[in-house]
């Protein structure tokens, strides 16, 4: 009975301590979004390699919008339709992206998801703190992600799991300033020889 006892003991504090580091953990990402979800807007630079292959560019940022441009393309997204413009072939797919495609192209896409769906915890690292957020329906796009954040509650690493392996972002330069909207939408009028494919 006393062992028995012991055993309910243990089991009753490392849930405690779990859900202290998983209060922490989210602690830590609701500071880090409130210093990303700048009203005005934001940009970075940004690096992701992974199975499809390597990029790196810039990005900006306004709440659910983005807008990314790497060396192969241009990503345009205005929180609910995608342009992307592939250089190469000067061809412009128009498409309304799943989770996972967004987070590809916005590292900071995890801000809006993390609040509902993942079990969270943390631990420290050199610098800042390591997030661990493990998706409860593991059919969900984004099964599993690690995200390491400064300091500053300014993430420098997203790496995440889908169904094809692993992706790693990188992040850098962070910087707030006002964007007008209008950069987060594809015009036509920029790119006159684009073809246009829709894919909605």
């Amino acid at each position: 009975m006393r062992k028995l006892s012991f055993i309910l003991i243990a089991l009753l504090m490392a849930m405690c301590a779990d859900a202290q580091n998983a209060a922490q953990a989210r602690k830590i990402l609701d500071k880090t979004a409130a210093m990303i979800n700048n009203r005005n807007g934001a940009s970075a630079n940004f690096s992701v390699s992974g199975k499809h292959g390597n990029a790196s560019g810039t990005i900006s940022i306004k709440g659910n919008k983005f807008n990314a441009r790497t060396a192969q393309a241009i990503v345009w997204y205005d929180g609910k339709t995608q342009w992307t413009y592939m250089k190469s072939s000067q061809e412009v797919n128009i498409s309304i992206p799943t989770e996972a495609q967004q987070q590809s192209m916005n590292p900071y896409k995890f801000i809006n998801i993390y609040k509902s769906g993942f079990k969270i915890g943390m631990k420290n690292v050199a610098g800042g703190w390591q997030i661990h957020l493990y998706a409860t329906n593991q059919k969900r796009t984004i099964k599993e992600m690690y995200v390491t954040v400064g300091r500053n509650y300014l993430p420098t690493t997203i790496k995440m799991r889908q169904s094809n392996g692993w992706t790693t972002i990188k992040v850098s330069n962070f910087k707030a300033k006002k964007l007008s909207d209008s950069i987060f939408r594809f015009n036509s009028k920029d790119f006159p020889n684009a073809e246009i494919v829709d894919l909605r």
